[in-house]
């Protein structure tokens, strides 16, 4: 799993960013005019554990932007699924859809919820990316409905701004 300190593994995907647009997304291409970039993984778009956690995240958008930070929620949900969940819910940032699988892979943030049968789910995690690409902060969610510390996030954006 990467760490704080680590070059942020680079991907490309499709990005949805509302009114059910989509379009080709590559880390390394947004580091120079987007960063800090907050990489928030949630296991499915409509489930109450993610609506609260990116909720919270539109709630605090303001104080990310003030900052000079993007946020981008990722999930293994088609960009269809993830606009919809976008619209329906007013949140202002865009969504990585990883239904390859291979960022959480290289993010090491997969779980399984064989309990109900979904395999391959991203875990919550949070991972913030300065514009040099390193990693400056790091958490992930010990059970998959757990939240992340939205202060000690933001607090990180901060330090990498």
């Amino acid at each position: 799993m990467p760490d704080v300190g680590d070059t942020a593994p680079d991907f490309t995907a499709p990005l949805a960013h509302g009114d059910g647009d989509t379009t080709e997304f590559s880390l390394s291409d947004v580091l120079a005019d987007e960063a800090p970039v907050v990489l928030a993984f949630f296991p499915g778009a409509f489930t109450p554990p993610c609506k609260q956690e990116m909720a919270q995240f539109q709630n605090d958008i303001d104080q990310y932007r003030e900052l000079g930070a993007t946020l981008y929620g990722v999930s293994v949900d088609s960009p269809f699924a993830q606009n919809a969940f976008r619209d329906e819910n007013g949140f202002e940032f865009g969504m990585v859809s990883d239904t390859n699988k291979e960022i959480i892979a290289d993010y090491d943030v997969s779980i399984d919820m064989a309990d109900i049968g979904y395999h391959g789910l991203a875990n919550r995690a949070v991972f913030v990316v300065d514009a040099d690409g390193e990693i400056t902060y790091k958490w992930v969610a010990d059970e998959p409905a757990d939240q992340p510390d939205f202060d000690a996030v933001e607090e990180a954006v901060e330090a990498a701004a």
